[in-house]
């Protein structure tokens, strides 16, 4: 759908899991916050990283919402500990969203293709 000047065009979803909603705009974050959701248009991510919970990571796959080293915030994912792989947004900020997809490659090539499209910046 394209979207023209003056008028609201909606949304094309691309991905729902449930969790994590991605679209043409950009990525909703499902229980991000206690009282709700975080939205991150595509032209706001400089880059996504992905993150195998295995290893030293391991871990991380217990974090089930909130932060454990004031760098990564977690959504609400009470399936977390059955996955094997997170996504790690830059943002430009701090603290960086980290969330697992049921299908974390769609969604980081999701989120490239939206960074080509919408002109996000590349990670320094």
């Amino acid at each position: 759908m394209e979207r023209q000047e003056g008028q609201l065009s909606m949304a094309m979803v691309t991905y729902d899991d449930g969790r994590i909603l991605c679209d043409d705009q950009g990525i909703t974050i499902r229980r991000y916050y206690p009282w709700g959701s975080k939205r991150i248009r595509h032209a706001s991510i400089r880059g996504v990283e992905t993150l195998p919970l295995t290893g030293v990571n391991r871990v991380r796959r217990w974090r089930i919402w909130g932060s454990g080293d004031l760098v990564h915030w977690w959504n609400f994912d009470p399936s977390r500990p059955k996955k094997g792989m997170a996504l790690v947004l830059d943002v430009g900020h701090w603290i960086r969203p980290s969330i697992t997809p049921d299908d974390a490659d769609a969604v980081a090539r999701i989120i490239t293709e939206g960074q080509e499209r919408w002109g996000g910046t590349s990670p320094r």
